[in-house]
């Protein structure tokens, strides 16, 4: 079992009362749901971060979309 702390933080009421209302429908512990939640939050705050790097790199060394592939994209989702 990985190595635990405690944190608290403020939340406004209403996300608390969702968040027990959550734990009584699932049977599971306030804190469980929480940090659930706050590793989902933190992987997808990581992957977004990591693919904006990514893409700020691919900008500088100048690989970039050409005129017409930017065209054909528009094209397609219009």
């Amino acid at each position: 079992m990985d190595e635990t702390a405690t944190v608290s933080a403020r939340i406004p009421v209403g996300t608390k009362e969702r968040l027990e209302a959550l734990a009584k429908a699932t049977g599971r512990k306030r804190g469980f749901l929480i940090a659930q939640a706050v590793e989902a939050y933190l992987e997808i705050q990581a992957w977004q971060v990591d693919e904006t790097l990514k893409a700020i790199e691919e900008a500088n060394s100048g690989d970039l979309a050409t005129d017409e592939e930017m065209r054909a994209l528009r094209d397609k989702w219009l």
